[in-house]
């Protein structure tokens, strides 16, 4: 890829009925797009990570159901809502920690329950998961613009994960912020931990960034405390896989102790969600943390890493609670400590 990540590059999108996407298994080596119209193949590359980030997630599985309301043989309305419950299930199963599916699948199922014939049903989810994807787009840009005030010139911002324009339709929620802030016309530096055990932060934060020419280095997960001590980190920013109405985060595993190393070195943490992501029902006991497998761990790029049958722990996300967090950018505005006053202000402008 020679080019920048701009909105032109699409990380999932719609064409001819089919869902076209980037296998983000396969960068940085090679930019490579799948093409699927079948929806349980849209549920595999959404568990296998070939498509992953909240946002982008979101969208994939609107996208599905929509793939799924083609697919279906129903000749009936009920029997096609049918159908799609069922699909709707199967994609939900895929990664239950991200709440933007859950938010896609059933955007999609609420249109659906509102038109009255078959041939209704289908225009009309095929159109709103288009919209679904398209909503992303400015929506991320309206939450750089927001958030790219909250960081200086000359700032060094460490970033974990990927929550770039390949955790989105495109453009991106934490890299969003940080393009806006490069766009508004600031010199900013950005520290990228690598993001194990799947490596996102350097096999796809890394080249982002670089083909956007931003000045990024790499840091091992185990570097954080130390490029922190040593002064090298000015902000931390990331993204969200979900948001508690009380402020609690759920982000890729590792965040909590980014989080925490910021606090002990009085470092401002910052994270970038659009209101999609927040989940304003649950409590941090009612959170599933999906748990990957092990071979995850035990290996790197197919070569075998760690002892035969060894036991495992492999959670894919973790929970960062408010107290540790300076504020949450979205599309509405910057919601700030106390969260569960701020959160509910930004729901209030909708």
């Amino acid at each position: 890829m020679d080019s920048a990540i701009h909105p032109s590059l699409r990380t999932v999108e719609w064409k001819d009925n089919s869902v076209i996407m980037i296998d983000q298994t396969k960068l940085p080596n090679e930019l490579v797009y799948v093409k699927y119209t079948d929806f349980k193949d849209v549920a595999e590359a959404i568990r296998n990570l070939i498509v992953r980030g909240a946002p982008a997630i979101g969208v994939s599985g609107a996208f599905g159901l929509a793939l799924a309301a083609l697919q279906s043989k129903a000749t009936d309305r009920d029997s096609l809502i049918h159908d799609m419950e069922e699909a709707k299930k199967i994609l939900f199963e895929t990664r239950p920690t991200a709440i933007n599916l859950a938010w896609g699948l059933e955007r999609i199922m609420n249109v659906a329950r509102t038109a009255k014939t078959v041939s209704e049903i289908r225009d009309a989810v095929v159109r709103e998961a288009k919209i679904t994807a398209e909503e992303d787009i400015q929506i991320n840009m309206r939450m750089g613009k927001n958030g790219s005030t909250l960081f200086d010139n000359n700032d060094t911002i460490m970033t974990h994960c990927n929550a770039g324009a390949l955790a989105t339709v495109a453009y991106g929620t934490a890299l969003g912020v940080i393009r806006a802030t490069r766009d508004s016309g600031k010199s900013i530096k950005v520290i990228a931990t690598e993001t194990r055990p799947v490596m996102q932060g350097s096999r796809l934060t890394a080249f982002e960034l670089k083909h956007d020419g931003i000045d990024v280095s790499l840091i091992p997960d185990t570097a954080v405390g130390y490029s922190m001590a040593n002064g090298l980190v000015s902000k931390v920013i990331v993204g969200a896989d979900r948001i508690l109405a009380t402020g609690h985060v759920y982000n890729k595993i590792g965040t909590y102790q980014v989080a925490l190393m910021a606090k002990q070195h009085g470092i401002p943490f910052y994270v970038a969600a659009p209101l999609s992501t927040f989940d304003m029902k649950s409590t941090p006991k009612d959170v599933v943390i999906e748990q990957r497998k092990s071979t995850e761990v035990t290996g790197v790029a197919g070569k075998k890493t760690a002892p035969d049958d060894i036991k495992v722990i492999n959670p894919a996300f973790d929970m960062t609670p408010p107290e540790l967090i300076s504020g949450i950018i979205t599309e509405a505005g910057v919601a700030k400590p106390p969260f569960e006053e701020s959160i509910k202000k930004l729901f209030a402008k909708l």
